[in-house]
Formats: C-alpha cells, structure tokens, sequence
C-alpha cells in the first residue's frame, strides 16, 4: 500500500521547537438534508470568537496562524522522527514521549507513553476507516500530522502535513462550531479539536405559526409511539380488526386496518372513513367491488404503497349521523385512543365520506379544526348537518376538497356550492400581519360543461397552508365520478380518478 507521510520535525531543535508558530486549519462543507450546497451559511468558533461564510459550493475554512512562541526547551538533546507512519525515538528518561492519536471530531482513540529509544508504527493503532491526527509531543512541545485510513490497519491510504514548523493549538474546553443559515435550523457540534474536516447538513426550520402547521412540517409523534397497543379487539374482520368504545350511555364499533410494516416507532397518518346513509363501518374497510366500494377506505388503502397510514372506519348508530355531539364524541374518543395505543402523526388525521358520510364529515371539520389536517367529501349536503352553536362554535380554517356531481339531486350541487363552499372559504382566506385569516368566498370555482370529463378548481385567495379544491363531474349522487358521463349513459366506476386525486390532496400535507 502506497504511504504518503511526510516527516514533520528530525532534529526537533533540540527538543525546543525554538522559534515556531500556533496554528489551527477547520475546514468543511454546508448542504441541506437533500445534499444540496449552502452559499452564504455563517460558520462560527464559539470559543476562538472567528467565523467564515461558505461559498458556492458550501465550502468553508477557518485558519490561524499565529505569531513565534519559544517553548521550554528540554534539558538533553533526542531524536524524534516520523516517515512513512513510522515514528522513531531516542529520548532520555527523563523525558517521556507522549502520542496521542484522535479521530476527527478530537476524541482520542489511542494514547502511549515511550521511553529510551525504539520505534512505532502508528497505523497499527487505527482499524476503523477515517481521518485521524496523530500528536507526538516531549515536555510542552508538541505537533500533529493528518492522515487517513482505510479501515484495515495495514497503512496509511493519504496524508497531510500539519504547517511546517507549526504547534497544533488545542481546543478552549466546551469549544464547539455553530451553522447558521436562514431558513435552516441551527447546529452547534461540539469539537475537540481545531484541526479537523467537517461536512454537515442543516434541516429546513420549521416555520411556527399561531394556529396550525407549515406544509411537510416534521412528523408529531403520538403518545403511542415506542409502545405497544393495550387495545382489546372484538373480533377479526377481513383487512382489519372491530374494536368497541363506550361514548356517553352507547357503546361505538369501530374498525382499524394498521399497514403490514405498522412500526410502533414511525409516527403514521391516520384516514378516518365515514360511511354513507343506511351502510356500515364495516362496509369501507372490506367489500364487494361495486360502484360505491371498489376499494378499501374509498379506495386509498390500494394508494398506500409504503403502509404510511393507518385506517379507520366508524359504525353510525342505525346507519346514520343523528347523534350530534354524542358522534362528535365518538370521534374525538376514538382518535384519542388511537393517539394513546399506536404511533401516529397527529397533525396528519384527515376524514373523508360520501353523501351523509360527507356531511358528517363536513360537520367534524369546523368543530375539530385542531386536531384533523383535512377532509375529502363526496357530494357533501348543506343541511342535516349537525355544529356546535354559540361561543363553542370554531370560526378556523381547514383544508378541504370536495367532489360533486352537478345532476346530483339528492345533495344538491347548487346548495352546496353556493352555501357550503362559502361558509368554508370565508375562514380560509390567506392570513393577514397578525395572523388572522380572511374572506376568499368572493372567489367562485371553475365548473365543468357538458356531459363527460371534470374539472378540479384550487382556489387561488386562500391561505397555501389551508387549500380548498371544488371537483365537478356531470353525473348524480355517486362518489365514483367518471369521464364518461352519467352512470346511466356508458357508466363505469372502474375509471373513476377520485382516489388517485384524493390521495394527491392528503399528500401534499
């Protein structure tokens, strides 16, 4: 293996070093967590009080050389050499030879004193793969070389020079190097050394706002996470597991299908699924395809290919959401335990349903705004909607996407354009100075014409972090909207494109 040390002192001037310079080279590179180059980031040495900004690259480097210091000589004249990693000793007895040998971060890996006379082969103290220093030091004189290795001991595979006739300054106790850079989180890496190589990536900071969460803000982990789920289940159903829950003087069935690779450590998304008038909890978590079940979940369990979420579907008292508070309650018990048994991401809990499911939905977003990111609806109605009245009415916004039909006579598209959309966009307009959202319901979507195809409209006049998408198909009250029509004219629910852009809306958060 080819060796590149170079001698760094001979004669050692008697042992004096007379005459030579403190010195200190921190070099490195800034990137964010994609890899990319940080120009401009501020590198500081908390202790040393000197800073640099990176280039272009994300490069930077800190030097110092500082001005001739004499050091104590030693009482008797030595050898001290080092060539090709070897290092070879003659000293008195009197005065020791010190190695020290460190990794790049300054945390020492090796340390041997030496008598007499002999020889040592530094590169046999070293087996894992990196940058090292060595440091060979008699009485207060003291240099370092760099060198790296390639992980098997045999040798050293490059190495540098320290400044010629330098001492190595050592680090001020608790020194430690700070990254700035705007819009990144800052990083303080605590250094025991000052002669080392640092490449460091900085995470985008997460912007705090007054109510609710920047768009890919971090995962927040439930209570659930790292431990395992006390729950109870009823019984086993096909795709998932029924479980029960008292909520005032009933007892609530509710269903949960937890991905394949569920891992109690990885916060996950939770999609509650709300089921139409006179179906089940249980009809949307397994099913016979038809044109209101092709798929699990309303078809985004099959979109799920990482297992990312956890489902859940709940049961209507008598197939229907007439219990008002008490189905509020219902929800906000059963989120609850699902926060407290399994490791989910509570700002990402979105709710979808269709028809009375839809409403039910659209009642639970402007009551539980602080706990559900968002809702997909389907043919959502503006009445047999129950909210909470007076002070414990919640006047903020949520993200809401909503699919209608505009021959739907059942849900009437009219109403629910010109009366449902309204109420939502009048909370969703982009936040002002002090944070207080605005008015967007002036803003009317894009609608489709004809008899095929759809239109998805995303408002322009709302606040980014709370979007609203109206989707209009020209066919009736179903939820698998096609591009070929109406259901009785060349209908096939095996075409519809609602998951696929359902899927899009929930993960854009």
């Amino acid at each position: 293996m080819l060796i590149k040390a170079k001698s760094h002192f001979t004669t050692a001037c008697l042992l004096a070093f007379c005459g030579v310079a403190s010195a200190y080279t921190i070099s490195g590179t800034v990137s964010d967590d994609q890899g990319k180059a940080l120009q401009g980031a501020s590198v500081s040495l908390l202790k040393e009080g000197k800073s640099a900004t990176t280039d272009s690259q994300g490069k930077f480097t800190i030097h110092e050389d500082e001005g001739a210091q004499a050091i104590a000589s030693v009482s008797k004249p030595g050898y001290i050499g080092i060539n090709n990693g070897i290092l070879s000793y003659s000293q008195s007895s009197a005065s020791p030879v010190q190695v020290k040998i460190f990794n790049s971060l300054g945390h020492q890996v090796f340390k041997k004193t030496l008598q007499g006379a002999g020889t040592l082969d530094l590169t046999q103290k070293v087996k894992a793969r990196g940058t090292y220093f060595a440091q060979v030091s008699v009485g207060s004189a003291k240099q370092n070389f760099k060198f790296t290795t390639d992980g098997n001991a045999s040798g050293i595979a490059a190495a540098s020079d320290a400044p010629n006739g330098a001492l190595m300054k050592d680090a001020a106790q608790d020194e430690a190097i700070r990254f700035v850079a705007e819009g990144f989180d800052t990083l303080t890496v605590p250094l025991g050394t000052l002669d080392t190589t640092l490449d460091v990536k900085l995470n985008k900071s997460e912007e705090k706002f007054k109510f609710g969460y920047a768009l890919g803000n971090n995962p927040t982990p439930s209570k659930g996470c790292g431990t395992t789920s006390k729950l109870q289940k009823v019984k086993s159903v096909e795709n998932g597991d029924q479980f029960q829950i008292r909520v005032g003087s009933d007892n609530r069935t509710y269903f949960i299908t937890l991905p394949k690779n569920y891992d109690n450590k990885k916060p996950h998304k939770v999609l509650f699924a709300l089921h139409c008038y006179g179906s089940r909890g249980e009809d949307f978590v397994h099913h016979d395809a038809d044109y209101d079940h092709p798929t699990p979940y309303y078809g985004q369990q099959v979109l799920d290919k990482n297992g990312d979420y956890i489902f859940v579907s709940l049961d209507a008292i008598d197939g229907v959401w007439t219990k008002g508070q008490g189905d509020h309650d219902f929800f906000a018990q059963t989120l609850t335990t699902l926060e407290e048994n399994y490791c989910i991401d509570t700002s990402r809990v979105f709710i979808t349903g269709f028809s009375f499911g839809a409403m039910f939905s659209y009642s639970l977003m402007q009551d539980m705004q602080s706990r559900v990111r968002a809702a997909a609806t389907y043919a959502v109605a503006d009445y047999n909607i129950w909210l909470p009245e007076g002070n414990n009415m919640k006047e903020l916004p949520i993200a809401w996407m909503n699919v209608h039909g505009v021959k739907d006579g059942r849900c009437d598209y009219s109403r629910a354009k010109n009366s449902a959309l309204p109420r939502i966009l009048k909370r969703n307009g982009k936040a002002d100075a002090d944070e207080n959202f605005t008015d967007a319901s002036s803003e009317k979507p894009e609608e489709v014409k004809g008899n095929t195809g759809h239109v998805c409209y995303d408002f322009k006049n709302v606040d980014e972090r709370f979007p609203v998408k109206w989707c209009s198909w020209p066919g009736d009250h179903q939820w698998t909207a096609h591009d070929n029509g109406n259901m009785n004219i060349g209908w096939n629910w095996e075409q519809t494109w609602v998951p696929e852009e359902v899927h899009k809306f929930f993960e854009q958060f």
